[in-house]
């Protein structure tokens, strides 16, 4: 398997993308203040011009649309983390509804034959609301997990929500051991986290982190981020149980596949994660080196927080919708 390097200028050529730096902290700060406003959240999920925004990055508003892409990705040699969108729910009926769909999913992806996974954050299952209910949510999606051959990826949140998750993905793994928790490389304390979770053999998903966080709990600066996924990625390979890279920048990837093979780490040890939509040309030529590839496929109405979160990673993705909004 070999790694072709990237063009000139450390970009490569993104799928009818500019390529524009994604360290724009205005535009990035922006658009995580637009992710939390309500008022806006409620007109545009509702906004018949939706669908030409998010179609890039959403799968569709339904279970067949976030199968279909499944099935596609896997013609493509690629795998599937199906995401029913939706968080900070109100109410535990909000909760269950959102158990059941994850449920659900579950079933058809055993029944298709898809092998996919189920991304999922606790706070679509009651974590603001109730632990105990949230627990009893997260035990019937892990259980059946175990029961269909699947795994549940335990999505990290804000800082607020880390101690509370972790425990719970614990104790999932004591009683299943179906589980793979997130963690995200700018926060001081994901080191330590890391280190305890191979200690106890939990997989872990490395990502960067998408909320907007104050200085004393994670680094502010995009070097230090990316010079900590790439410490924590190390970890990883040397210790961790069927670990996860999340990213799209290809000098990480360039570092994570040049340690791999300086340690000649078998590429069934590990996996590439990558967001739907963001990225193919990437994805596409991972999976043709031969290196295992799952995509982050979201699906569901509630589609909001998600998108902006997308924009503020890349502003380059912006650009993209502008040109298609005005497309013909």
């Amino acid at each position: 398997m070999t790694w072709k390097a990237p063009i000139a200028g450390g970009a490569y050529p993104c799928d009818n993308e500019v390529a524009v730096s994604a360290s724009n902290p205005v535009l990035r700060n922006s658009f995580l203040y637009l992710s939390r406003q309500g008022w806006l959240r409620r007109w545009t999920e509702t906004s018949p011009l939706s669908k030409r925004f998010t179609g890039r990055f959403v799968a569709g508003n339904t279970l067949d649309d976030g199968l279909r892409v499944c099935r596609e990705l896997r013609s493509q040699s690629m795998s599937a983390s199906l995401d029913h969108l939706g968080e900070n729910v109100a109410a535990l009926p909000e909760a269950d509804a959102a158990r059941d769909a994850y449920l659900t999913a579950l079933h058809r992806i055993y029944d298709d034959r898809l092998g996919a996974t189920v991304s999922m954050k606790l706070t679509s299952l009651g974590l603001d609301i109730s632990e105990s209910a949230c627990e009893r949510n997260t035990d019937s999606l892990v259980s059946k997990a175990k029961e269909t051959g699947s795994r549940i990826e335990m999505d990290m949140e804000s800082a607020e929500y880390t101690d509370r998750t972790l425990r719970l993905v614990h104790l999932m793994h004591e009683r299943y051991a179906s589980v793979r928790a997130v963690i995200q490389a700018y926060l001081y304390r994901s080191e330590n986290d890391i280190a305890d979770l191979c200690r106890r053999g939990v997989p872990v998903r490395l990502c960067k982190g998408a909320y907007k966080e104050p200085p004393n709990v994670a680094f502010p600066d995009k070097k230090d981020v990316d010079a900590n996924y790439v410490k924590l990625a190390k970890m990883l390979l040397d210790s961790g149980a069927d670990p996860a890279f999340a990213t799209h920048d290809p000098a990480i990837l360039d570092e994570v596949v040049a340690y791999v093979k300086q340690r000649n780490i078998p590429a069934a040890r590990f996996e590439f994660q990558m967001l739907y939509g963001v990225r193919r040309d990437l994805q596409k030529r991972l999976a043709g080196e031969g290196y295992r590839v799952r995509i982050y496929v979201p699906y569901g109405d509630a589609w909001y927080p998600y998108f902006m979160r997308r924009l503020a990673e890349r502003p380059a993705n912006v650009l993209f919708l502008v040109r298609n909004l005005f497309r013909t």
